[in-house]
């Protein structure tokens, strides 16, 4: 099976998307043993500071030396030249805030899993028409499981997953599972500034745990 087809699989059963940036690669890497430990096997990390790309390359390294099973995806690519460096720096997916085609493309000459954000019906239809087969419904707060409720008959071959303000509360999990996504994407609920800043990594593995757990409860 492509990685592609293997990671379009694998995201409905782990059932969560953890992401999240911290300039300092100490914390970065301390961050992802924490998500590792806790069972999750996809994580994406976020273009969002100078720091971001040198510390993707030292969460590779981890990687392919002590979890050879988890996946690395690169979040916030905006742009052709940064979809190539961090494809060129190991990414084992890309994904977007917005509908670009110009990455798609990039992506796709690689054999990749391209993962755009869409805000409303039209974005949808042109990252399908794109090639697109996941969709993250961004910001997920604004939108909320009542939009997607309304849309998801006119895409039934597409997965969804929002991300932005999705809670660890288990009725605001279980009101977007009812709706139809696959997964969750799950930022500063879960891998908060407060447990960064204080370097509880204990922290936020028992509540990636409990969310994975919920997650499985909900979905039966």
């Amino acid at each position: 099976m492509a990685l592609k087809e293997q990671l379009l699989k694998m995201l409905p059963e782990q059932g969560i998307l953890p992401l999240y940036f911290d300039k300092d690669p100490e914390v970065s890497l301390e961050v992802l043993k924490a998500l590792y430990a806790s069972g999750i096997r996809m994580v994406e990390y976020t273009n969002r500071g100078a720091a971001a790309l040198e510390n993707f390359k030292k969460m590779k390294d981890l990687r392919d030396a002590e979890m050879k099973d988890l996946y690395l995806g690169i979040g916030t690519i905006k742009n052709t030249q940064q979809a190539i460096t961090y494809i060129e720096a190991g990414a084992d997916y890309i994904i977007c805030p917005g509908t670009i085609p110009e990455v798609a493309k990039v992506v796709y000459e690689h054999s990749m899993l391209w993962v755009p954000g869409c805000m409303t019906p039209s974005e949808i239809i042109a990252a399908e028409n794109l090639g697109a087969k996941l969709i993250k419904l961004f910001p997920g707060d604004l939108l909320g499981p009542g939009f997607l409720s309304s849309i998801k008959a006119l895409f039934p071959d597409l997965l969804f997953m929002p991300t932005g303000g999705v809670s660890l509360d288990r009725d605001n999990l279980e009101s977007w599972f009812k709706a139809g996504v696959c997964a969750v994407g799950m930022g500063s609920k879960l891998v908060s500034k407060p447990l960064l800043d204080a370097k509880n990594y204990a922290k936020i593995q028992e509540l990636t745990k409990q969310a994975i757990d919920t997650i499985k409860d909900i979905k039966g």
